[in-house]
């Protein structure tokens, strides 16, 4: 019998976010990042999206560790919510660490945290497999791409990567080093696609930082502001060169920002810049002074940059002509809270600049000639593109084509992938899905209470509260509020008008339905839903209420 690995992929295979891979040899496991995903408007008040962990969950007594390759959100995310039912060592690099560390704090499960850390360029042997961490360029301290030795041969797994000549922090990507592992021999490539799609090669963050500046010379007398993703490290950096070149001083408003500061500046990160100003600082520097740099860039409601953007932040205020730069890309799904946000600042007079307008980002992630560079020096028997929607998966499954890599696999969460040293299939699907946080419970997107959110969403409510005596006549008009159905001005008269339909359904009934409640309940609430698609063409959730006086 054949020996063999098998890789199984419980999210990050068709969505953004939410990474988390599995490797196991004789039912021995390994999990490769921990992460978290953005919820779209199909989940209304949820804002995260986990991955559901059932499968390791139930095996998690031969769980031998979760190894994490950075510290974005999209790869670490999930470990303050799901680490507990699990209870593995995490083994991480020291920036990646330190972020944890204060996640977990934050979340009151320091003490419990079983985390150990791996120098930079070190290894760790788990079980049969032998990993060695090879430190990329990405937007964050320590990306690691893993060379995974395994008894069939050797995975290389990228995480999150780009080439980056003249990165302001951290490390490049060794092109001498990658092809050395092509020469070893890869058995399978597992990789990045976000931006196989894209034509080209990922920017420099050296050549953004430059490209900011002429931005921040050009307004020498506003108030400039720039959002990005907290976590982006790289981009904080080059935000606060170009300030230091334009002669402002720079300050942070966002708690998040603040948090991937201290984690950067504890391990040895942006040590050659002098501490950033707070919020209340910021307002003693005047307009042509300073930089400001938010969270919010996603158009998080509650964020820095929304709160500015409606004129509610309790500290920092933008007047007409002030600059607000996003230095992001829009995660799939945000872009209406985005625009909201862009609005609101328009709305004020605030120039707003995007990455539509000037070179004011770049991604993290390789272009399409990356990916392809990086194919043919390691020369994968088995190509597996991971970490995107399906359109990206497919693109870089179309590199591979176009270079003759002998056997592409598009994997899709919960797919039992098994590789030999002949190639990869596909023997089984396991239990996968989504989870999500719910205020401050974990549970299934499919769960009741959220369905019945989507439901009271799409369709709106109508609440009515009948008063009966003992003959079976009404006390009084029936109370009836409806939510999501009429617009301010015709509120009041649809109410009215569904209550002459509510009172004339009851006095419809029966003398021996009229005593029962469940009859009542019924015939009112037959009534307001067939009104209410009449006239809007849907039918409400309806809630009837009776009280016997």
């Amino acid at each position: 019998m054949k020996d063999k690995v098998t890789f199984l992929p419980l999210g990050g295979c068709g969505e953004f976010g939410v990474n988390l891979n599995l490797f196991s040899h004789n039912d021995e496991w390994l999990m490769v990042d921990f992460g978290m995903g953005f919820a779209g408007d199909e989940l209304p008040g949820i804002d995260i999206i986990l991955p559901d962990i059932k499968f390791i969950e139930e095996r998690k007594e031969k769980l031998l560790g979760i190894l994490i390759t950075h510290a974005h959100e999209d790869h670490i995310g999930a470990i303050p919510h799901l680490w507990m039912r699990l209870r593995a060592p995490i083994y991480a690099t020291p920036f990646t660490a330190q972020v944890i560390r204060m996640k977990m704090k934050e979340a009151g499960l320091l003490e419990q945290l079983i985390l150990y850390e791996i120098p930079l360029g070190g290894s760790k042997k788990f079980g049969p497999f032998e990993v060695q961490l090879i430190n990329v360029a990405h937007s964050i301290p320590e990306p690691n791409l893993l060379v995974i030795k395994t008894p069939v041969g050797n995975i290389v797994h990228t995480g999150d990567w780009k080439f980056d000549d003249s990165p302001v922090e951290g490390s490049t990507t060794n092109r001498k080093t990658l092809q050395n592992i092509g020469k070893e021999g890869v058995l399978a490539l597992i990789g990045d696609s976000t931006n196989a799609a894209t034509p080209g090669r990922s920017g420099s963050e050296g050549d953004l930082s430059k490209s900011l500046n002429k931005i921040f010379l050009r307004y020498p007398d506003r108030r400039i502001v720039v959002t990005s993703f907290a976590s982006n490290i790289a981009r904080l950096k080059s935000v606060a060169l170009a300030a230091k070149a334009a002669g402002r001083v720079m300050a942070l408003a966002g708690r998040s920002l603040w948090r991937m500061n201290e984690a950067a500046r504890k391990t040895g990160y942006m040590t050659d810049l002098p501490p950033f100003l707070s919020e209340r600082e910021a307002t003693m520097v005047g307009p042509g002074e300073i930089v400001i740099m938010a969270t919010g860039s996603q158009g998080e409601p509650r964020a820095a940059m929304a709160r500015m953007a409606a004129g509610d932040h309790p500290q920092l205020d933008l007047s007409p002509n002030d600059v607000v730069i996003f230095s992001a890309r829009a995660i799939p799904g945000n872009e209406k809270d985005i625009a909201r946000v862009q609005t609101n600042l328009r709305a004020r007079s605030v120039n707003v600049i995007t990455d539509h307008e000037e070179f004011v980002h770049v991604s993290g992630h390789p272009a399409y000639d990356d990916v392809m560079d990086l194919i043919q020096w390691l020369k994968p028997k088995v190509l597996l593109p991971v970490h995107g929607e399906v359109y990206q998966l497919q693109a870089h499954a179309k590199i591979g084509e176009a270079l003759q890599v002998p056997q592409i696999l598009i994997p899709r969460d919960g797919d039992v992938i098994e590789l030999t040293t002949e190639g990869a299939k596909v023997v089984d699907e396991v239990h996968h899905g989504l989870l999500c946080l719910d205020g401050k419970k974990v549970v299934p997107v499919t769960d009741q209470a959220i369905k019945s959110r989507v439901k009271l969403a799409e369709l709106g409510t109508v609440l009515v509260s009948l008063a009966i005596d003992e003959d079976g006549s009404l006390v009084s008009d029936p109370a009836i509020s409806t939510h999501g159905i009429y617009d301010e001005a015709g509120q009041e008269a649809g109410e009215m008008e569904l209550m002459e339909i509510v009172i004339a359904a009851i006095e419809d009934l029966d003398d021996r339905h009229v005593m029962r409640d469940e009859s009542v309940e019924q015939a009112a609430r037959i009534a307001v839903r067939r009104a209410v698609n009449q006239s809007h063409g849907r039918k409400p959730v309806a809630e009837v209420h009776v009280h016997r006086v």
